[in-house]
């Protein structure tokens, strides 16, 4: 099974003291889908191109964070902070200082429950991968009206696989790999987590063959309860006899002005839900790039094609859900980091990224990153977990999920 763990930072015993620079006060901004949520960039200090050696020496208090502890300057300030304390200080009780009790972690297919499973599954991370360094590349956050703070945080980690793990035993090898977590944040407690973890590329890299791994682990995740109920039908992108959704029209706003809300919600909409991958042209630069799992860059609009046909040929009929879109004002007005949080759920009833079809019901669970610069996406991230849709897809039999207890 995954080893589902937090990607968090923490205080830095060493912090200095911060200047009397009086917070700036929270402005909450929300899109009319409901799904769409705009942070204020002028209220933290961004990741941008920082290293954490530049960034752990911000000393300016920036936001007023009711109910966090004093020493954080922002929101992105405690998310990268929290990570460092927890991973590279290997400070594991911050855990119990910052998650609240009863915390609910999503992990793909399956969810943990409370804070007793995520200390053990850092315990179990940190035992494979001892030196495991974690590289912030940036945190995108967003506020509600009440107070409560969600972020997207993209980390790119380097490991060596020194101790054993459900991976299999210990390799030796060295690992590459990109974590995407977002967390839901209330007065200094993770109160819900969603994490994706690229364990598809974990598991090459280590030398295990991913097709026997994920049989493996399809047969003891009766431990863990799935987060789909596929019982209640099948999920695909039309409604009864009718076409898939489009929901938005137009990219802009009432004033005529770019809106990135309705850009990015078309943008899924018409290439993601509605297979326009087409108009993948319209949506990125010529020569935008994409980083998907597995470290495979694709660049330009045939490779983002080829990539889109080969993902839905294996889930033809699949359904796109976007559960949450968090922005961040980078620049000019068309210019901004985006994060999506998204479910693909379907039936494995095509040959394509996922090789000879199944037949079993499979949920994809990710999150992107997106980068857009003058109105249209110049890079973006695609994190998701291929090993545990492999995991669905060798499940012996539906009637496996019966018998499953809670984690």
């Amino acid at each position: 099974m995954e080893q589902a763990t937090i990607e968090k930072k923490v205080s830095n015993k060493n912090t200095p003291a911060k200047s009397p620079t009086k917070p700036s006060k929270n402005i909450e901004q929300s899109h009319p889908s409901g799904k769409v949520f705009i942070g204020d960039s002028s209220q933290v200090n961004p990741v941008h191109f920082h290293s954490y050696n530049e960034i752990y020496k911000n000393t300016e208090i920036k936001q007023d964070l009711e109910g966090f502890d004093s020493h954080y300057c922002d929101f992105v300030d405690y998310i990268l902070r929290l990570t460092h304390e927890i991973w590279e200080e290997r400070g594991i009780g911050r855990i119990y200082d910052t998650y609240h009790d009863d915390v609910t972690m999503h992990c793909g297919s399956f969810n943990l429950q409370g804070m007793n499973d995520v200390v053990s599954n850092t315990l179990q991370t940190l035992h494979a991968f001892p030196d495991r360094r974690l590289v912030g590349e940036n945190v995108i956050w967003s506020k509600d009206n009440d107070d409560t703070y969600y972020s997207s945080h993209r980390i790119v980690s380097n490991a060596t696989n020194l101790g054993d793990s459900t991976f299999g035993p210990a390799t030796g090898k060295k690992a590459f790999f990109r974590t995407t977590v977002d967390c839901k944040v209330f007065r200094n407690r993770i109160v819900e987590e969603w994490l994706v973890r690229d364990n598809l590329y974990i598991a090459k890299q280590l030398g295990f063959d991913p097709v026997e791994l994920a049989k493996k682990m399809a047969k003891g995740f009766k431990a863990k309860s799935p987060a789909l109920q596929s019982r209640f039908g099948l999920s695909e992108n039309r409604k009864g006899q009718f076409t898939p959704e489009i929901t938005v029209t137009s990219i802009n706003g009432p004033d005529g002005k770019f809106d990135i809300g309705n850009f990015v919600i078309a943008m899924y909409e018409n290439i993601w839900n509605y297979r326009y991958f087409n108009k993948v042209k319209d949506f990125y630069c010529e020569n935008a790039i994409v980083h998907s799992i597995c470290n495979k860059d694709l660049l330009g609009e045939s490779q983002i094609q080829g990539f889109l046909v080969s993902l839905f040929a294996s889930v033809p009929n699949s359904r796109l859900l976007i559960e949450r879109v968090t922005c961040n004002q980078n620049g000019g007005a068309e210019d901004w980091d985006v994060s999506v949080r998204w479910r693909l759920s379907g039936v494995h009833e095509g040959t394509g990224f996922f090789g000879a079809p199944s037949g079993k019901p499979v949920e994809i669970f990710g999150i992107n990153q997106l980068r857009v610069k003058q109105g249209l996406v110049v890079e973006e991230w695609v994190t998701f977990d291929g090993l545990d849709v492999l995991r669905q897809i060798h499940m012996e039999e539906d009637d496996a999920y019966l018998n499953v207890t809670g984690g």
